[in-house]
């Protein structure tokens, strides 16, 4: 069941010189008809109106050009150009937003409950996600204060390139952080995996950038919610 969570919830972040993604999506996101200068990595929708979590790194070429959101629309991938809403160098996050509806998004888990070293947890960057392995939390995420800002964690899950920015989620689906980083020792010419860095951003101070753009940006929408 968490595995399709995640499915469900796929999204990928494309950064290009190009005004739209028409001629990939027409080739089924063929990797002959992909952008040439494409940057990019992976994403979490985090609410039912089109406002997705990334890493911040996936953005660090963004200037001058173009950021698309390609997420499940329906049953089918569709890509929607993004608004970066905030951005966060230190911690490693960004706030995107996409004028679609995202009915599948995560649910995070408690910011008042324990996590500890030992949490299960799976990953759902668009490189490994869908088929990554089970794994868990290498340290101790305590529970959330209204001050705390970004935290970051270990988990002993291997990423590769295109899963920075994806969700990591726990045994029921609900979202633990966002991925951020691989370590790996390279002795000589063996490299060995020590672990994954994810980053937990305070759950309020998202859920707060999210209402004030909604209020600056879409106020009828902001009303309903």
């Amino acid at each position: 069941m968490t595995r399709q969570i995640v499915a469900e919830r796929v999204s990928a972040v494309v950064v290009t010189d190009r005004a739209n993604l028409d001629r990939w999506v027409a080739r089924n996101f063929s990797t002959s008809q992909a952008p040439e200068d494409a940057d990019g990595g992976s994403a979490a929708p985090i609410s039912h109106d089109g406002y997705f979590l990334t890493a911040d790194h996936v953005l660090a070429r963004m200037a001058g050009r173009n950021v698309f959101l390609i997420c499940g629309q329906g049953g089918r991938l569709a890509p929607a150009q993004a608004r970066v809403v905030w951005r966060d160098e230190r911690s490693d996050l960004a706030l995107l937003h996409v004028p679609v509806r995202t009915p599948y998004f995560y649910q995070w888990t408690a910011p008042e409950k324990w996590l500890p070293v030992g949490t299960r947890i799976i990953h759902g960057g668009i490189s490994t996600g869908i088929n990554s392995r089970d794994g868990q939390l290498s340290t101790t995420l305590t529970p959330q204060g209204s001050f705390t800002r970004n935290r970051k964690f270990k988990m002993d899950i291997p990423l590769q390139p295109g899963d920075s920015g994806g969700p990591v989620v726990d045994a029921y689906g609900r979202l633990v952080g966002i991925n951020s980083a691989v370590e790996f020792l390279v002795p000589m010419e063996t490299a060995f995996f020590i672990d994954s860095e994810g980053n937990r951003p305070n759950i309020r101070f998202i859920e707060a950038l999210i209402r004030n753009d909604r209020a600056r940006n879409h106020p009828s929408a902001s009303r309903v919610n």
